[in-house]
């Protein structure tokens, strides 16, 4: 199977046409070869990424209590090296809680909507276990949008 292989830059260089035209041997292996690729791409970044941590991590500490901050970008030098350590803020939010203060701004008389995002949503497999008048009443409220494809490839052996 060796004479099948593409290289990355060859199927960079490959028209979307010329990819969905290769024989389904080629087919197979370049989707196992771009998974293969991918996972190992995850695990050195993973890998990259705690070594930057350990590199840098406790300095950017300092960098953002010196500056006041929890959160957020600072800026350390290494000799040219600029590196630019951004910290996220992930805020997470108590559902039942949320819950219950909405209740209690409703029954204020005031709108909910003044001081809470609401969304409402419901379970695919919850609607299709309704009764079907139960669904009707629902259903105009429902659109149904196409995810992205994926596609996985496996060479069967023929018979």
């Amino acid at each position: 199977m060796s004479d099948l292989t593409l290289y990355p830059a060859d199927i960079a260089a490959m028209s979307i046409g010329q990819l969905a035209a290769l024989p389904p041997e080629q087919k197979a292996e370049i989707s196992r070869h771009l998974d293969e690729a991918l996972a190992w791409l995850k695990q050195a970044r993973a890998k990259f990424d705690a070594a930057l941590e350990a590199a840098y991590g406790e300095q950017a500490r300092a960098a953002r209590l010196q500056a006041g901050k929890d959160f957020g970008v600072v800026h350390l030098n290494e000799g040219p090296l600029r590196v630019t350590v951004d910290l996220p803020k992930r805020v997470a939010w108590d559902q039942a809680r949320l819950s219950e203060m909405a209740r209690r701004i409703a029954a204020a008389g005031e709108r909910v909507e003044d001081y809470l995002d609401v969304e409402y949503s419901v379970s695919e497999s919850r609607f299709n276990a309704w009764p079907a008048a139960l669904r009707a009443q629902f259903e105009p409220a429902r659109s149904v949008k196409p995810g992205k494809p994926t596609f996985r490839l496996t060479l069967v052996p023929e018979e």
